[in-house]
């Protein structure tokens, strides 16, 4: 077997350190959103943790091959006489190769090769018989552990890849909803009058950018986990190398054992020097110099609720009113539906499923832009209001037409606190932002400006109605 002289790409001394990354694929934005606002919407970065993970299989790897080296070349040697013997030592790079991972004193497997370095000095002839034995049962311990350690290499590298490449795309996704959040929120602060594409609509954005940044904590939380499963079980896996080069020089010296005395001394000082270095020594040691650059096992996970975004509660994405409404349906048969309703600041009355933001991308079923519609008077808990469905496309929209959708609210006061708040977006009011989210999203009152123009409007309503039936 011929001596490798494995090459690295990381030469330095220096461990590298972790830093936060952050994206931006926006270039036209009319709203910007400092570098500050977004630190919270990227987890850490684990692709540096990989990176040192695999640097340490390279440099565990290296150290293999310096120990199949010096195997074989003291089989060679046999034949030769003392002098012969600083082939050997050559086989021992001083300093080793990524060296700066293992723990530079005593007591470590830095302090095993110097033993070696010193021991073999001092080793002056070898028989054929020991060549034989070393080539048949201790190159091959290595040899396996050397492949070992390759494996492991190629496993966590292909694991990651994945990993790396889920997360980014993730973040990707986040981060384009954001400065689409902060975009048209900054249309809406321009003129909150001007009229929003409903699918641009910021509070259907916002519950968008809620979407994908769960979506995204799940896959950063994926990928943490499985490289803290990594991480742990490094500790596991050097331990079983370092136990195996305790068991490959067990073997040397049993080989060696058939020399002269002072043979016997030397290679038994050898493996003594091997066997002291505890199977957590180096890892302890390796643990304690990069904590700046390993996960912290005992970190929580992050949370929906610990990563704020920009414009989260912005006035545009809190609804003037929401709750659950019934609408009747055009299908005879099927009568009254309910669903959840919402009237927001950018005048639109929108209709959902449900509530759930986590599950799927919360887009509305049913989209009125009030100030194209027409509002009846209030009858009991029901209203009728005349308009388009403009949830749709551009193209799809050409095509819809007016209709009467008939809604009956659970209660007269929750009918006429809808009632108001359709009115006041129809008319143009736009209500002071509240001070705190509702606790209960069924009913909302309206604002005072409004409910002073619609106490107005409900005095001079008997006059129109006395018109229109004379």
């Amino acid at each position: 077997m011929s001596a490798e002289q494995p090459q690295s790409p990381v030469e330095q001394a220096s461990l590298p350190s972790r830093s936060a990354t952050l994206h931006s694929t926006g270039t036209n934005l009319t709203r910007q959103t400092s570098a500050s606002d977004d630190e919270g919407l990227v987890g850490d970065d684990t692709s540096e943790t990989t990176r040192l993970l695999l640097e340490r299989l390279r440099a565990w790897k290296h150290l293999c091959g310096y120990l199949e080296d010096y195997v074989e070349a003291t089989a060679k040697v046999q034949k030769s006489q003392a002098k012969d013997y600083e082939k050997v030592l050559k086989t021992i790079n001083n300093p080793l190769k990524e060296g700066h991972h293992f723990h530079p004193g005593p007591g470590g497997v830095t302090g095993m090769f110097d033993n070696l370095r010193k021991n073999t000095q001092a080793i002056s002839t070898v028989y054929l018989e020991t060549e034989k034995n070393l080539k048949k049962s201790v190159l091959p311990t290595l040899e396996h552990l050397h492949k070992e350690i390759k494996t492991k290499s190629k496993e966590i590298s292909s694991g990651t890849s994945k990993l790396t490449k889920a997360v980014d795309k993730a973040r990707t996704a986040t981060q384009k909803h954001v400065e689409l959040l902060g975009q048209y929120a900054a249309v809406y602060d321009a003129g909150p009058h001007n009229k929003i594409e409903p699918s641009h609509d910021p509070y259907v954005l916002r519950r968008g950018v809620t979407y994908r940044l769960n979506k995204q904590i799940t896959e950063e939380n994926n990928s943490r986990r499985d490289i803290l499963a990594v991480q742990d079980g490094f500790q596991q896996f050097e331990a079983h190398i370092i136990q195996t080069i305790h068991q490959a020089m067990d073997s040397f010296f049993g080989f060696m054992g058939a020399l002269s005395d002072k043979q016997r001394a030397l290679y038994g000082d050898m493996v003594s020097s091997a066997q002291k270095v505890p199977l957590d020594f180096e890892w302890t040691r390796f643990v304690q110099r990069s904590e700046g650059v390993l996960i912290d096992p005992d970190s929580p996970p992050r949370t929906l609720a610990s990563v704020p975004f920009p414009n989260q509660d912005h006035p545009a994405t809190l609804p003037r009113i929401e709750g659950t409404l019934e609408r009747k349906s055009r299908a005879v048969i099927r009568g009254y539906q309910s669903a959840h309703y919402v009237v927001t600041p950018a005048r639109y009355l929108h209709e959902f499923k449900d509530t759930d933001d986590l599950q799927r991308d919360p887009a509305p079923e049913l989209s009125l832009y009030l100030p194209d519609c027409q509002l009846s008077a209030l009858d009991g808990v029901k209203f009728v209001i005349k308009g388009k469905d403009v949830s749709g496309g551009k193209v799809t929209n050409a095509f819809h037409t007016t209709s009467e959708l008939q809604f009956k609210a659970p209660t007269p006061n929750d009918a006429e606190a809808w009632w108001r708040a359709i009115k006041a977006a129809i008319d143009g009011h736009r209500p002071s932002p509240p001070a705190e989210p509702a606790a209960e999203p069924a009913a909302a009152t309206p604002t005072e400006p409004e409910k002073a123009k619609e106490d107005e409007l409900e005095k001079t309503e008997p006059e129109k109605d006395k018109e229109t039936k004379a």
